[in-house]
C-alpha cells in the first residue's frame, strides 16, 4: 500500500468515526442495498475498491482489447447507435404503412415483430392460429406477404432486424427472395435475424423442434450467411428474453454466453473457422432499472466475450473479439398502472444503455403493457432516443463513467458472478444439457418468484403499483388490431395457393425432405421452397415430420 493509499484509508476511517457514526445514531438507513444480481451496494466507494484495477490490461482503451470501454475508438462521437422501434401488426399491408411512417420520423433501421402463428411455423388458416393472427406482430404466410411487407422499401438502403427464432431460416430466405426481386445483390443485404432458438426453451416458449435439430438449423443459417450474405448478422443471441422471464443481470449474462458457446461449437463442427463467422455474431440484451448495474453489465459483457473468443476459441481477427449488441428497454418493467410512468422508465434505461456503449437500441413504448404500441407511443420512444443523442451531451466523450469507483467495482463484481454461473453450466456439459435438465428454466423461475414476492411484500417499490398509486387513473388510448385482419389474411393465403404451381411446391418440399434427412445445409432447399411460394406452415410441417416436436421436461 502506497502512502497515498494509506492516507485515503486513514481519512475514510476518520470520516466513519467522526461524521458517519453520529449520523447513523440519529438517522437509520432504509435497509441493506443490493443490485438485481444480489451484489451488495456499498454506502461509499473510494479508490480502495479499484486498487487492483489494471487500467491498461483490464480496462484498456476504446477500440482495443478487451473492449471494456467500447468497441470503437470514437464510439458515438463518430456514429450514433442505430435507432429502431419494434413494429408489426395485422397484415403485411398495415405493417408496411407503419414502417413507412417510422422511417419518415427519422428511424434509421427497421425491426419486425411477427405474430404468434408465424413464430410457431403455422399458417393463418391453421386451427391452432385462431385468435392470434396479427395480434402481436405481422402475419407472414408466404413470400407474397414478405413482398408486400417491404413494398416501396429498398433493401439496399435500410437495415432490417427480424425477431424470429424457430422458423428463422425460412424468414431470412423470404427476405433474400425479396432482395432478388428488387435486384439487390446478396452482398448488399444488411440486417439481423434473431435465430436464437436455445433461449426459447429457457425463457420464451416459441420453439418447434427439439434442441438438436434446432441447433442444426441455426448453424446452417450462420454458415450460409458467412458464405453468401456477408453484411447480414445471422444470429442475435438473446439475453433480452432471459431477463424479461425473470433472470438477474448476472444470470442473463451467463445463460446467454452459454447459449452462444453452443452456437459457436455447432458452426465449427461444420468445418467453418471461427474467424469466418464470429465477426457477424450479434446480440440483444435487456436494460432494466438498476441504472449503474446496467451500465456495468455492458462493460463486463464486452470484456467477457473478448476473453472467450481470444482465449477459448483462439480467434485471431480482432473483429471476432468485439461484442456488438442491440438493446431493448425492459418490457417486463412496464406497468399497466399509470402507464405514462413507463416513459420515464424507458428514458432512464436508454440512458444507461448509452452510457454502457450499445450499438443499436429500441425502447419499449409506454403503452406496451396494454397493447401493441400506438403511433404516438412509438414516436415518443423514438424522440426519447433522439433527445439523449442530441441534447444531453452524454455522447460527446467515450465511456464517460469510466473511473467511477462504483461503476468499476461493479463491472468487476458482475463479471465475476457471471463467470461463476457460466462455470456451473459448463460443468453440466454446456447449454443444451442444462436446458434438457431444466436447470436454466428452474433458476429463472426461482429468481422471478423471489422478485415478485419482494413486490408483493413491498420490499421492492414499483411506483404506481405498490406505492404512489392513484384511486382513479386516466384511461390510456390503446391500439387495436383491425378485426378483419385474420379474414383478410386467410383470403390472401387462399389466393396464393390458387395461383402458385402445385407441382413446383411439391418438388421443392421433396427436395427439402431429402436434405433434412441427410446432412447438407438446409438453406438452399428452404430458399427454393420459399420461391415456389410454399407456406411457412407447409415448410415447418415437413420439418416437424422429420425432426419431431419438442416436449419440455416435466416438473418445470
Amino acid at each position: 500500500m502506497t502512502d497515498k493509499d494509506k492516507g485515503i484509508a486513514e481519512a475514510k476511517k476518520a470520516w466513519e468515526e467522526q461524521v458517519l457514526k453520529p449520523a447513523l445514531a440519529r438517522f437509520k438507513e432504509r435497509g441493506e442495498f443490493f443490485t438485481s444480481s444480489g451484489i451488495p451496494v456499498n454506502r461509499l466507494y473510494t479508490p480502495e475498491e479499484t486498487a487492483d484495477l489494471d487500467v491498461v490490461d483490464s480496462l484498456g482503451f476504446p477500440g482495443q482489447y478487451p473492449y471494456t470501454r467500447g468497441i470503437y475508438p470514437t464510439m458515438y462521437r463518430g456514429q450514433l447507435w442505430t435507432m429502431r422501434q419494434y413494429a408489426g401488426m395485422g397484415t403485411a399491408e398495415e405493417s408496411n404503412e407503419r414502417f413507412q411512417y417510422l422511417l419518415k420520423e427519422g428511424q434509421t433501421g427497421l425491426s419486425v415483430a411477427f405474430d404468434l402463428p408465424t413464430q410457431m411455423g403455422l399458417d393463418t388458416d391453421d386451427p391452432l392460429a385462431e385468435g392470434e393472427v396479427g395480434q402481436v406482430g405481422v402475419a407472414i404466410d408466404s413470400l407474397a406477404d414478405m413482398e408486400t411487407l417491404f413494398n416501396g422499401i429498398p433493401l439496399d438502403r435500410v437495415t432490417t432486424s427480424m425477431t424470429i427464432n424457430a422458423p428463422a431460416a425460412i424468414l431470412v430466405a423470404m427476405y433474400i427472395a425479396v432482395g432478388d426481386t428488387q435486384q439487390v445483390s446478396r452482398e448488399r443485404l444488411a440486417g439481423t435475424v434473431q435465430n436464437d432458438v436455445l433461449k426459447e426453451y429457457v425463457a420464451r416458449g416459441t420453439y418447434i423442434f427439439p434442441p438438436g435439430p434446432s441447433l442444426r438449423l441455426a448453424a446452417d443459417l450462420i454458415v450460409y450467411c458467412a458464405k453468401h450474405i456477408p453484411r447480414w448478422n445471422p444470429i442475435s443471441i438473446s439475453g433480452y428474453h432471459i431477463r424479461d422471464a425473470g433472470a438477474s443481470a448476472a444470470q442473463e449474462m451467463a445463460f446467454t454466453f452459454a447459449n452462444a458457446i453452443a452456437y459457436v461449437e455447432a458452426v465449427r463442427q461444420q468445418g467453418i473457422a471461427v474467424d469466418e463467422f464470429a465477426p457477424r455474431l450479434s446480440w440483444i440484451f435487456n436494460t432494466h432499472n438498476d441504472f449503474f448495474e446496467e451500465v456495468a453489465k455492458y462493460r463486463a459483457l464486452r470484456r467477457m466475450w473478448a476473453k472467450l473468443m481470444r482465449e477459448r476459441f483462439q480467434a485471431k481477427d480482432p473483429r471476432s473479439w468485439m461484442f456488438r449488441t442491440h438493446t431493448q428497454t425492459g418490457g417486463s418493467t412496464l406497468t399497466a398502472q399509470q402507464p405514462e410512468n413507463n416513459i420515464v422508465r424507458a428514458a432512464l434505461q436508454a440512458l444507461a444503455a448509452v452510457l454502457g456503449g450499445v450499438q443499436s437500441m429500441a425502447l419499449s413504448c409506454f403503452d406496451e403493457a396494454l397493447a401493441i404500441p400506438t403511433e404516438e407511443a412509438q414516436r415518443i420512444a423514438l424522440r426519447t432516443q433522439q433527445i439523449i443523442a442530441y441534447e444531453t451531451g452524454v455522447v460527446d466523450t467515450v465511456d464517460p463513467l469510466a473511473g467511477s469507483y462504483h461503476v468499476e467495482a461493479l463491472t468487476d463484481q458482475l463479471e465475476q458472478k457471471a463467470w461463476e454461473i457460466l462455470e456451473e453450466i459448463e460443468a453440466m456439459g454446456g447449454s443444451v444439457p442444462s436446458i434438457e435438465r431444466g436447470y436454466m428454466q428452474r433458476t429463472i423461475q426461482e429468481e422471478a418468484y423471489r422478485f415478485q414476492r419482494e413486490v408483493e411484500d413491498s420490499k421492492r417499490v414499483i411506483v404506481g403499483v405498490n406505492r404512489f398509486s392513484d384511486s382513479e387513473e386516466q384511461r390510456t388510448p390503446i391500439f387495436r388490431v383491425n378485426p378483419e385482419a385474420a379474414a383478410n389474411q386467410m383470403a390472401k393465403l387462399a389466393a396464393v395457393r390458387a395461383r402458385r404451381s402445385s407441382q413446383a411446391v411439391g418438388q421443392a418440399l421433396i427436395r427439402l425432405r431429402e436434405a433434412a434427412l441427410g446432412g447438407e445445409n438446409l438453406m438452399e432447399p428452404i430458399l427454393d421452397a420459399v420461391k415456389a411460394y410454399a407456406t411457412i406452415g407447409e415448410i415447418c410441417g415437413l420439418l416437424r415430420e422429420v425432426f419431431g416436436e419438442y416436449k419440455p421436461p416435466t416438473g418445470l
